[in-house]
C-alpha cells in the first residue's frame, strides 16, 4: 500500500516550515508586502494539504484510489505555484504562474471531491449488498 498521506503531510509540513521562516523574516524587518504569500503557504501548504494527508490516513480506500497520486500531483504543484506565482506577481514579473497554480489547485480539489463522492458510493453500495444478503438470509 502506498503512503500517499506521509507524502501530504511531509510537503504540508515543509510548506509550513517556508511559511513560518518568511513570517518570522516579514515580522523581523517589519515587511509585509509578501502577506499574501505567507498566507498561501499556510493555507494552501500547511492546512489544505495536511487535512488531505490526515483523510487518506483516515480512510485506507480514498488511498488506494487511483485517483489519489494524481491528486497529490496536482494538490503539490498548486501548492508550490499558486504561492510562488503570488510573489511573482506582488513583483509585477508574471501572473501567469499565480494562475497555472490557481488552476492546479482547483483541479486538485476538484479531484478530491470525485475521490471522496466515490469513496462514499462505493460504501453506500457494499452496505446495500449486505442489507440485502442479511434480508434474504
Amino acid at each position: 500500500m502506498r503512503r500517499i498521506d506521509l507524502g501530504f503531510l511531509i510537503l504540508a509540513t515543509a510548506t509550513l516550515l517556508v511559511g513560518v521562516g518568511m513570517g518570522v523574516w516579514m515580522g523581523l524587518t517589519h515587511n509585509f508586502h509578501f502577506a499574501p504569500v505567507h498566507a498561501h503557504l499556510n493555507l494552501l501548504g500547511w492546512t489544505s494539504l495536511a487535512i488531505f494527508g490526515l483523510c487518506y490516513r483516515a480512510y485506507p480506500a480514498l488511498a488506494g484510489s487511483r485517483l489519489a497520486l494524481p491528486h497529490f500531483a496536482l494538490a503539490a504543484g498548486g501548492a508550490i505555484l499558486f504561492p510562488a506565482g503570488i510573489a511573482l506577481s506582488i513583483s509585477d514579473i508574471t501572473m501567469e504562474v499565480a494562475k497555472l497554480g490557481a488552476l492546479l489547485w482547483a483541479l486538485a480539489v476538484l479531484l478530491f471531491l470525485v475521490a471522496l463522492v466515490r469513496l462514499v458510493l462505493a460504501g453506500r453500495a457494499k452496505a446495500d449488498a449486505g442489507t440485502a444478503r442479511a434480508l434474504a438470509a
